[in-house]
């Protein structure tokens, strides 16, 4: 019998090494050849010249007045837009943790809407309510877009649900009898608070503090449309050398100081991360919410709904409003008639471009990063394994710019010649996807006891096997949200697609950025259709996902 065992036991090693390396390897493959490689392609380019590398160019850019001021507004504004978010935020984290009332998953749902939005929708939904013609311009005669105080709004709506979710899924867990057991013991409720319940939030604070500062940080859409010529960060100064004045060399120096910043960002994320799982014990969501009490309660509910009401709802009441001034849907039905202009189609092509584009995206994200979840949860992960997971994360820190025109670049030779296949804006979509994909079901995965795994495998199960009876019936309903949530980010790309999306084939935002583009009230009006298309498309994705959600913890 021992001979048996010790039989078994080096060929369960060896099988378990071989699961290890075939979950990893798709994924690995994939960020090294349509993430890494492209970045790597485009920083070459600009920074080798004759077989030498012009590390010298990194200074001379450095010592440009104009390029540190990008760094100093990049830096700037995304350290200001962080404050006001958590400023704006955090009451409406609390409501939802901690008080139920009607309409509450829904409103959660709506509240959502906005991450998921493209930026350029967002950028667009700002213009029309405070730029030429906007709701304040009518009312007060006041215009905001070119402004920083447009940029800054524009991403505290973007980013109210990224606060709302990281910490409100937390604090909707903390025992609220520890808070009582401080004031039974003669503390006030702000040193109770204080003293036991803000350590705890800390962790969830400060990530979604990071979280909130890496998007603003590497914001493009918003700026690129509001901003003007007046502001630009660090994205939309890489795409302005890129496309309009070509210095790939500049470009290059902007990438690397960008990739730099973001590895800090997300090296500080996941510590944060790490230190919210293993320092708290939680109890379940469902025990800690009630209705409000008292006049202080109900009063705290009414201004968080009326602040939702105002930053979130009225943006997007007043883009709807925009798409309608044309008689008689005008400006929708122009989408249907194409005038040799913007585009070789109808606009309204974008929209079925958008949706194959994304289908196709998502399946990709799924299956990169469904791989990528499961072999970051085995226990007999490696050290690489595990590192692997901050990789994981860099597509949404990196500059898409980059990586789009990488794209161009760098896969135009076989056997990687794609630059003229439509799978091109799939793959730029997908790596976007990939980080939702695993942040989704790594929760789950986790909680999916690992002796039903072990001792499926001693009965003779094969990894896949285990994976197909085991894990995917528990897991099934988190794949359908992380292909929600994949199919909704992907749909709204916009950095790297504008790169590689073909004239005769624009998606959504790409579509709305060159009507933007153009003068005239019809461009306008359409790019607002447009972007009214695109907004509900996205909020029925999330609504469908709200239903299908059973655990309200988390990030997203």
């Amino acid at each position: 019998m021992d001979l048996a065992r010790t039989e078994v036991r080096p060929r369960q090693g060896v099988r378990n090494a071989a699961a290890r390396l075939g979950l990893v390897a798709v994924p690995v493959a994939f960020f090294a050849v349509f993430f890494a490689y492209p970045v790597a392609a485009i920083v070459t380019r600009g920074l080798r010249a004759g077989g030498t590398w012009q590390l010298g160019r990194i200074t001379d850019v450095l010592a440009q007045p104009d390029i540190r001021h990008v760094l100093w507004f990049t830096t700037w504004q995304a350290l200001v837009s962080t404050a006001l978010t958590l400023l704006v935020a955090l009451p409406g984290a609390y409501v939802f943790a901690r008080f139920d009332f009607p309409g509450k998953q829904v409103l959660r749902a709506v509240v959502t809407v906005p991450f998921v939005l493209p930026t350029v929708v967002v950028g667009t939904a700002f213009l029309a309510l405070v730029g030429r013609g906007g709701l304040t311009d009518d009312l007060w005669g006041v215009r905001l877009d070119t402004t920083v105080w447009a940029i800054l709004l524009a991403h505290v709506f973007f980013n109210y649900a990224v606060v709302v979710r990281t910490v409100g899924g937390l604090w909707a867990q903390l025992d609220p009898r520890q808070e009582e057991a401080a004031r039974m013991l003669g503390a006030s409720r702000r040193k109770a608070w204080r003293t036991v319940t803000l350590p705890a939030l800390a962790p969830a604070v400060a990530a979604a503090a990071l979280m909130v500062f890496l998007f603003t940080f590497t914001s493009f859409g918003v700026v690129q449309i509001l901003g003007g010529p007046t502001f630009s960060t660090l994205e939309v100064e890489i795409y302005r050398q890129t496309s309009e004045i070509f210095d790939l060399s500049t470009a290059a120096v902007l990438t690397l100081i960008q990739f730099v910043a973001v590895g800090a960002v997300l090296a500080l994320h996941a510590w944060t991360v790490r230190r919210r799982e293993t320092a708290l014990r939680l109890v379940d969501a469902s025990m800690t919410a009630r209705r409000p009490r008292g006049a202080g309660e109900w009063g705290l509910l009414a201004g968080v709904v009326g602040s939702i009401a105002v930053l979130l709802f009225l943006p997007l009441a007043v883009l709807v409003q925009r798409s309608l001034d044309a008689p008689g849907f005008g400006y929708y039905r122009a989408l249907t008639r194409g005038d040799g202009g913007v585009f070789l189609v109808a606009p309204i092509e974008a929209v079925g471009n958008s949706l194959e584009y994304a289908l196709a995206a998502t399946a990709i994200a799924v299956a990169v990063g469904g791989l990528a979840a499961t072999a970051l949860t085995r226990r007999d992960a490696g050290r690489f394994v595990r590192g692997f997971d901050a990789l994981l994360m860099l597509p949404l820190g990196v500059s898409a710019v980059t990586v789009g025109f990488g794209f161009l670049i760098s896969l135009d030779e076989p056997p990687l010649d794609l630059r003229q296949s439509w799978i091109l804006v799939p793959l730029a979509q997908a790596l976007v996807g990939v980080p939702f994909v695993v942040r989704t079901m790594l929760p789950v995965l986790r909680a999916v006891d690992h002796r039903l795994r072990e001792a499926a495998a001693v009965l003779g199960a094969s990894p896949w096997r285990v994976w197909r009876e085991i894990d995917l019936p528990m897991v099934r309903r988190a794949l359908l949200i992380a292909a929600g949530f994949a199919f909704a980010v992907s749909l709204g790309e916009f950095g790297a697609t504008v790169f590689i999306a073909r004239p005769d084939n624009p998606t959504l935002p790409v579509a709305v950025a060159r009507l933007l583009g153009r003068a005239g009230d019809l461009n306008y009006g359409q790019a607002m259709a447009l972007s009214t298309i695109l907004m509900v498309v996205c909020a029925v994705a999330l609504l469908i996902l709200e239903r299908l959600r059973t655990d309200r913890t988390g990030e997203f």
